[in-house]
């Protein structure tokens, strides 16, 4: 197939979407298809107010009307719900063309984290959003079931995967500080609730990757926590197998992809008994999950690394995107869509 694929969440953002729609390009390309990317590379940006990381399209409806028509894909994905999604689905419902969305974040939760608006206010909107969507793409069963109890309709699940290869059990010194090292890896913002973590006494040491909005008050409030900052993947890998725990405090992730990560590297999980962590980590002995974060993080301990591994090693990123293309509805042919339109 033909397949188009917009974003409004593209490089040089690091994150879980990012990393996800890439790893699944990839894929679909290798199976076959031919991908084509609306992203905000293609427009001029502003920083979004408050998250100067991620950049928003400015008016980009008619550019994003021609790349459509130019591409006459045989199925669509609007990825996110930003200014690009929003510019995708409305040429889509004049058109009459179908069109699958995905449900990456919690984004009602992150903006009433941020900015106290109320959950059903942003509920509504997404309402709106992947209304006339064919498939809303959910990440895990838990996520699907909250879609449905806020009135969403034709969710389906499309998980995610790893890359085994990269991701992998090494010796590794990355990390040259006192054992044991227990690490934190993901965006610096006040809804992956990492205050949990540099607060809570633990033995040894503690690690931080990523970067994001909150990094400043971070850091001056918790000096003594050792800072990587954004990392690739090599050498993420490797900070990962010199860990001893990986420490996942968020409670509005949807699934989770550096989960998945850290266990490929044999670190094994401590979280919270949230979604995400209860989705990736199931009833396998990969991790521990403890409404006490503490806790969570001194039974992970225990762990083997080889049980972390064998877990994760479910998880590929072709299985994921089989899903993916399963979930696509195509286009009409112009002749069927002519006639319907007449």
């Amino acid at each position: 197939m033909k397949i188009m694929i917009i974003t409004d969440a593209w490089e040089p953002q690091v994150n879980g979407v990012v990393r996800t729609l890439k790893q699944t390009c990839a894929e679909l390309t290798a199976m076959g298809h031919q991908v084509s990317m609306i992203t905000p590379k293609e427009f001029k940006t502003i920083p979004c107010p408050t998250y100067p990381d991620i950049s928003l399209s400015l008016f980009p409806g008619k550019q994003v009307a021609k790349r459509i028509k130019e591409f006459a894909p045989d199925a669509m994905h609007i990825a996110t719900e930003g200014p690009l999604g929003i510019a995708a689905r409305a040429y889509a419902v004049k058109n009459k063309l179908p069109f699958s969305t995905a449900y990456h974040t919690r984004f009602p939760e992150y903006v009433k984290a941020r900015i106290g608006m109320p959950l059903g206010l942003t509920y509504a909107f997404l309402r709106w959003f992947h209304g006339p969507s064919m498939a809303v793409m959910a990440p895990t069963i838990v996520v699907k079931k909250d879609l449905e109890k806020y009135g969403f309709t034709n969710v389906v699940l499309w998980s995610r995967g790893v890359d085994l290869n990269i991701f992998k059990i090494q010796d590794s010194k990355a990390l040259n500080t006192a054992h044991p090292i227990f690490l934190y890896v993901g965006r610096v913002a006040v809804e992956k609730n990492i205050n949990a973590f540099l607060e809570i006494d633990l033995p040894g040491s503690k690690w931080v990757v990523g970067d994001g909005p909150a990094m400043a008050g971070i850091k001056e409030k918790y000096p003594n926590i050792n800072y990587l900052g954004v990392l690739q993947q090599v050498e993420l890998a490797k900070v990962y197998a010199a860990a001893d725990v990986f420490v996942f405090p968020s409670k509005t992730d949807t699934f989770g992809l550096v989960i998945l990560e850290a266990m490929a590297c044999g670190t094994p999980v401590a979280a919270y008994p949230v979604t995400g962590p209860i989705d990736v980590l199931g009833d396998s002995a990969a991790g521990a999950m403890n409404e006490d974060l503490r806790e969570a993080c001194m039974q992970a301990l225990k762990i083997p690394r080889e049980v972390a591994r064998a877990h994760a090693e479910k998880f590929s990123w072709r299985s994921a995107s089989e899903q993916f293309a399963q979930h696509l509805k195509p286009v009409p042919s112009p002749e069927v869509h002519i006639a319907a339109l007449a």
